[in-house]
């Protein structure tokens, strides 16, 4: 083993991805009195400079060669970042599974289970007739946490692990790190045959790609290429308050946001007249639904945002209806899964016993779904339960700090999106004086449908899609405010919208193609300012993980207990307060594990203690008398 030392530019007047030949052909019946001519004249020029945008070979294989690099570039930057955080290529086997904490270590246990495991269904079974985490209870984990990325993250190790095996090639390299302090040295591995890599690496992976839908994104809502630079500068430039994916892997978000991203993307595409890619929308809604409860509650904001243009008059009710019929197939499909998962737990197995992490503080913080309209209720009103207060104790679901809105107004996002949302509500209030959809002709529809330089039928598509993701815009920023994790739907949103400065149907008015360019490079200095010291900041953060009192804990557990004879437990400081609320009797009193940790006589006697932790034991001459 080897020692190591730990330390675009065409200006377009139409929406580029709607049925050209479907609507040129619907314009044969105006009246030819000339300005019905001009029209036609303008539909056929169109789809002529859509060839020209964006129907060619070249364009196609300059998008798919940036959009590959800015993966591998977003994904080496996400390494990175969590590589200098926590210097996890040198720490043991141990020191990474404790590196992830609180609910990331729940979701990581339940991983080791199925590739420990002698068989994949052997895991399955141990996963869903779950007798560890809420000792003495027996749950079906699977749908209780929601742990689908596990089972299929854990098959794909199998799968790896097996083939590389089978043929012979190393999948690790390991090595002794010397450690500071006095510490003895540790094995430490590297590489997709170490199982703590290969999660963290998937997470990366699957969010490297995420990057590229940002930049397609921007491209394909702004019609233009630099819309999509734009979308993905802003990123970088707000990326902590983007995500959050490089300091915590395992969580639900890492897993379930970067279809959604898809998800939207697929949305605008129907908005813009195209149906055909329903069938993926609704997987879409489903790989979202099932890794995140709170999903479900994003998807509303999404419904309520896609009534509002119907109402509006800017959807047409067969489509509505169409995306009403996906999103209800969507949560159907995910109810029929959970209840597949119930069924697998019905099953019996015979098999032994896994004993799994310490996560029973962990679970106490996983809440159904259904707790997150009492959170939203709770910030409106002076409603308050057991759920509601253990949310609140963490700063990400209190309301959003004044720090966050500034940080948006020094990057300049927040302005650029006020004075957009300002311009389409101003071209949709011209819109709506004529009322499109009830009261116009087909010929008239095409004439104000260029108040968006757009030719959709029976309204202005490129006119919905804008007000569908100025209305999801406030949403999420009405929500964020309430509740300051939903910043992390916010902050992307608006790097999308921004996009929209390159849009010639909301920005022609500024000039020829030079005089817009130079406009949205001057706006993009401006960002820099604030945004490239934001992205100095976080290549900036630079840890050294370690946790020996918790080390020593783990290390004494595995030595001196049996996973079938102990149960081990702990409390989060914060409970006090929680328990003065629901437990008037006790309110005021010290919670029972502070009181032991001062003196646990005479009912207990203490096995091991640090000056963090204390274990505790019920000696069997006094089981009877408590």
């Amino acid at each position: 083993m080897t020692m190591k030392t730990r330390r675009s530019g065409i200006q377009a007047h139409f929406c580029p991805e709607s049925d050209d030949e479907e609507l040129f052909n619907s314009t044969k019946g105006i009246p030819n009195d000339g300005k019905g001519k001009r029209v036609a004249f303008d539909l056929h020029a169109n789809k002529r400079q859509a060839r020209k945008l964006g129907i060619t070979v070249r364009y196609f294989r300059n998008i798919g060669i940036t959009v590959i690099i800015g993966k591998f570039q977003y994904l080496a930057h996400l390494t990175n970042l969590f590589e200098n955080d926590k210097h996890f290529s040198h720490l043991s086997l141990i020191e990474k599974e404790m590196a992830f904490h609180t609910e990331m270590g729940l979701y990581y246990s339940y991983f080791k289970v199925f590739i420990n495991a002698p068989s994949f269904l052997h895991g399955l079974h141990l996963v869903t007739n779950d007798r560890f985490s809420e000792y003495p209870l027996v749950i079906n984990a699977l749908k209780r946490f929601n742990l689908y990325p596990e089972v299929f993250l854990s098959s794909l190790f199998r799968i790896y692990t097996g083939t590389m095996d089978f043929f012979g090639i190393p999948t690790k390299a390991c090595w002794n790190v010397n450690r500071a302090d006095g510490l003895n040295p540790v094995v430490s591995c590297e590489g997709m045959g170490d199982a703590a890599y290969f999660y963290v690496s998937c997470v990366f992976l699957l969010n490297g790609a995420m990057m590229s839908l940002f930049f397609l994104y921007g491209t394909y809502l702004s019609g233009s290429r630099l819309g999509g630079v734009v979308t993905v500068l802003c990123l970088f430039f707000n990326h902590g308050e983007s995500t959050r994916v490089m300091w915590t892997p395992p969580l639900r978000e890492s897993f379930s946001y970067p279809f959604f991203v898809l998800q939207m993307l697929l949305l605008t595409r129907i908005l813009r007249y195209i149906q055909r890619s329903l069938a993926a929308l609704g997987a879409c809604n489903v790989l979202f639904l099932l890794p995140w409860p709170f999903a479900q509650f994003v998807l509303l904001t999404q419904i309520a945002c896609l009534f509002a243009c119907y109402f509006m008059g800017y959807l047409s009710t067969s489509k509505m209806k169409s995306l009403l019929v996906v999103h209800l197939a969507s949560f159907a499909i995910c109810f029929s899964t959970h209840l597949m998962s119930i069924a697998v737990s019905m099953f019996p197995y015979e098999g032994v016993n896994v004993c799994m992490t310490l996560t029973s503080p962990c679970v106490s913080l996983y809440f159904p779904q259904a707790h997150i309209g009492n959170l939203i209720r709770s910030k409106l009103t002076n409603y308050k339960d057991f759920h509601t207060l253990m949310y609140t104790c963490a700063a990400e679901f209190n309301f959003m700090e004044l720090e966050t809105l500034l940080g948006y107004v020094k990057t300049l996002i927040l302005p650029v999106n006020i004075v957009i949302v300002a311009i389409i509500s101003g071209k949709v209030r011209h819109i709506l004086e004529f009322d499109i959809a009830a009261h116009l002709s087909q010929f008239e529809c095409i004439l104000y449908a260029h108040t968006f330089h757009c030719v959709s039928l029976p309204v202005c598509a490129c006119a919905c899609q804008m007000v569908y993701h100025s209305l999801q815009l406030v949403a999420f920023a009405v929500v964020a405010i309430l509740v300051m994790r939903i910043k992390l739907f916010l902050a992307p949103l608006m790097c999308l919208m921004a996009s929209l400065i390159c849009s010639r149907q909301l920005f022609g008015w500024i000039g020829e193609h030079f005089k817009h360019h130079i406009t949205v490079f001057g706006i993009l200095s401006i960002m820099a300012i604030q945004g490239v010291a934001n992205f100095q900041s976080q290549r900036g953060i630079v840890g050294d993980f370690s946790n020996l009192p918790q080390e020593q804990l783990l290390e004494w557990i595995n030595t001196n207990t049996m996973p079938s004879e102990s149960c081990h437990v702990t409390t989060y400081s914060y409970m006090p307060e929680i328990w003065d609320v629901e437990d008037q009797e006790n309110r005021g009193k010290l919670p029972l594990c502070t009181l032991l940790s001062t003196d646990s006589r005479p009912h207990f006697t203490t096995m091991f203690e640090n000056k963090v932790y204390k274990v505790l034991k019920i000696p069997k001459a006094a089981k009877y008398d408590l």
